[in-house]
């Protein structure tokens, strides 16, 4: 997996740099330390993840990763953040981003790196227990006007509550391609790119 590193602060991305490449099956080709440096480095090296920190001098992760986004909608971006601010949170949901987390919590770097890698998004506990109070409900949402049957309203509920795809399926007890399945055909129909935007649209129309 190649990973590109992009904090403001060299200490930070260098140490990450150390740890990442230390696990044998991570290879960090190039650090940067601002936001545009990380929209360059991204077009130069279309790295697998993009672990990016948020507050930055010139361009903030958030808006680097929305230029990014636009160019690259497949892109893997996780923020790492020391701020649990919620309208980063908000931002990052919105945005697409796979991945929320603070770096108090260094540990669950490695492993949430691996789980953005394998196609799952990944929020911190503290950033979990946030989301529903942030994002505003909507009008109430027709599910069947849009053909949205009662087992794809689950998996839309289990994801929004934060289960994987292998979590989901021991749950209903499925397969895990069952369960992709599922959520191919919710993506498709609700016209929506990725789990997080499912977290977010459950959330808004609950």
């Amino acid at each position: 997996m190649n990973v590109l590193i992009v904090d403001d602060d060299i200490f930070v991305s260098g140490a990450l740099k150390t740890i990442l490449e230390s696990s044998g099956d991570i290879t960090v080709p190039a650090t940067g330390s601002d936001g545009k440096e990380a929209v360059e480095l991204f077009r130069r090296y279309h790295p697998d993840v993009l672990l990016m920190d948020i507050r930055m001098k010139e361009v903030s992760g958030l808006d680097a990763g929305a230029e990014i986004l636009k160019e690259f909608p497949d892109a893997r971006i996780l923020l790492l953040t020391t701020f649990s601010d919620d309208e980063y949170i908000v931002r990052a949901l919105k945005l697409g981003a796979k991945g929320y987390l603070l770096k108090q919590d260094y540990a669950s770097i490695l492993p949430a790196l691996r789980a953005v890698y394998s196609g799952q998004t990944v929020f911190g506990h503290e950033i979990i227990s946030k989301i529903p109070e942030l994002i505003q409900s909507g009008p109430s949402f027709n599910y069947r006007e849009h053909d949205i049957s009662e087992r794809e309203q689950e998996i839309i509920r289990l994801i929004a509550d934060g289960l994987s795809n292998k979590e989901i399926a021991a749950r209903l007890f499925l397969s895990e391609g069952t369960v992709r399945n599922y959520l191919s055909s919710v993506l498709d129909k609700l016209h929506l790119r990725d789990r997080t935007q499912v977290a977010v649209f459950y959330y808004r129309n609950r």
